[in-house]
């Protein structure tokens, strides 16, 4: 009788713990686990968008530049780069992309990545460690404020550089990443930013507008010879920045899958459709095709490409390659007409392509591509487009905003430009004491 009782109690005990391993195991198979090939993929693609700033940018803003001020403006890429790793690491990364605060701000909960370990978290990469994400992310944080100092290159004071790169990336860099992909309401309201047409390009090119403005011109500009000192170097800048952007955009899908191709794919499509345009469309003007033309035809067409490069085709691809080649030139030549001194054209190659690129998101964008995303309005959606419009509005106008205000600021109480003595000297020599050739 007794071992009647414990018989199918023991049953019952085996069938409860049998179920409960059961439950667990499909438990473990729901949870996110790492994936080595998504994992490796991700860190070769933070490592390729670093060369896009050191040594790509760094290259690229130092050959265009006259030769006395080649190594303050290489140094203003590096230690950018340098300055926002650190702020990233300490409270950046958790402002962008921390717990959401009213769909503003991240909070402070992750702030010296606490928290922040080596299990995927499921909205920033499910297969990838969290703290791989936000190594990537950190590249994008540093490159951002780098692009602007083209725009004030040749006579800014370095100590003015540092504070306000800092400044600009906790207030504007910040914020603007956390609306579009941390979890904040321009992402909830259904705006896409593949890889940081709005949060790169749209940010530090209206930024840059401001700074050449607020700055003011070089003396000597439109009088002074001011071409670049090393067309070379610049070519070879642009191999290396190129080479970078695929870790950019395809890095952006998050993993080797079939949205890393697409992204790859259009990256290029567009970088060599837009080098070509922008080519014949000097040569024409012009009457010679240039080396300078042909680089900066193709870091347009990157860059308008680039917030939708996961979400087309490449005969979009193309397409966008062309709007690129064609309005950023254009607007090269009309900067003289419009009176600021954009030293390296950051307005017109990332200011255009980021109001343009984040446009053609909402033309060209397509589910059949990308069931992720959304399709645009050659597919019939209206409404995603002006979802992007209203994007690049707020966007330009927040940027714009903060970026003259900081500037202001720093030029009452620290003062931005150079002395004139120093600027005609040079920025290596009045700012580092430096000579880049003997």
């Amino acid at each position: 009788m007794r071992r009647n009782w414990i018989a199918p109690g023991g049953a019952g005990a085996v069938a409860v713990i049998t179920m409960a391993g059961d439950a667990l195991a499909q438990g473990a198979e729901s949870m996110p686990k790492v994936d080595a090939a998504d994992t490796a993929w991700v860190l070769i693609a933070s490592a390729l968008v670093l060369t896009m700033i050191v040594p790509g940018l760094a290259l690229f803003y130092g050959g265009l530049v006259r030769r006395k001020n080649v190594l303050g403006t290489i140094m203003h890429s590096v230690a950018i780069l340098c300055l926002i790793s650190v702020l990233w690491i300490l409270f950046g990364y958790s402002l962008a992309f921390g717990p959401d605060k009213w769909g503003v701000i991240g909070g402070l909960e992750w702030a010296g990545l606490r928290d922040v370990g080596f299990s995927p978290h499921s909205s920033y990469g499910p297969t990838i460690p969290h703290q791989v994400f936000m190594i990537f992310q950190m590249m994008f944080a540093a490159i951002t404020p780098a692009l602007i100092t083209g725009a004030f290159a040749e006579r800014i004071k370095f100590g003015s550089m540092m504070l306000f790169s800092g400044l600009w990336f906790v207030l504007v860099y910040c914020p603007v990443a956390h609306w579009m992909w941390g979890g904040g309401w321009l992402g909830q309201w259904g705006a896409l930013d593949f890889a940081g047409g709005v949060v790169v390009h749209l940010t530090s090119g209206t930024a840059a507008l401001v700074c050449a403005y607020v700055l003011g011109q070089r003396h000597g500009y439109g009088v002074d010879y001011m071409a670049p000192h090393n067309l070379p170097m610049v070519m070879l800048a642009t191999g290396l920045v190129w080479f970078g952007w695929f870790g950019f955009n395809a890095g952006s899908a998050l993993g080797v899958n079939q949205i890393a191709v697409v992204a790859f794919l259009a990256t290029h499509t567009a970088a060599v459709t837009a080098g070509l345009a922008w080519m014949t469309v000097e040569w024409v003007h012009r009457g010679t095709p240039t080396v300078l033309g042909l680089a900066s035809g193709v870091i347009a067409g990157l860059a308008m490409v680039t917030p939708s490069a996961g979400y087309v085709g490449p005969f979009a691809a193309m397409a966008i390659g062309l709007m690129a080649g064609g309005l950023s030139y254009i607007a090269i030549i009309k900067k003289g007409r419009w009176g600021y001194d954009d030293s390296l054209d950051v307005v017109g190659i990332h200011g255009v392509g980021g109001v343009f690129g984040v446009l053609a998101t909402g033309l060209f964008a397509s589910k059949a591509v990308n069931p992720g995303g959304a399709d645009g309005l050659l597919a019939g959606n209206t409404h995603f487009l002006i979802v992007q419009a209203v994007a690049v509005i707020v966007v330009v106008l927040f940027s714009g905003a903060m970026t003259w205000v900081l500037l202001k600021l720093i030029d009452r109480f620290v003062g931005l430009r150079v002395a004139p003595e120093q600027e005609s000297m040079g920025l290596d020599l009045s700012q580092h004491n430096e000579r880049a050739y003997s």
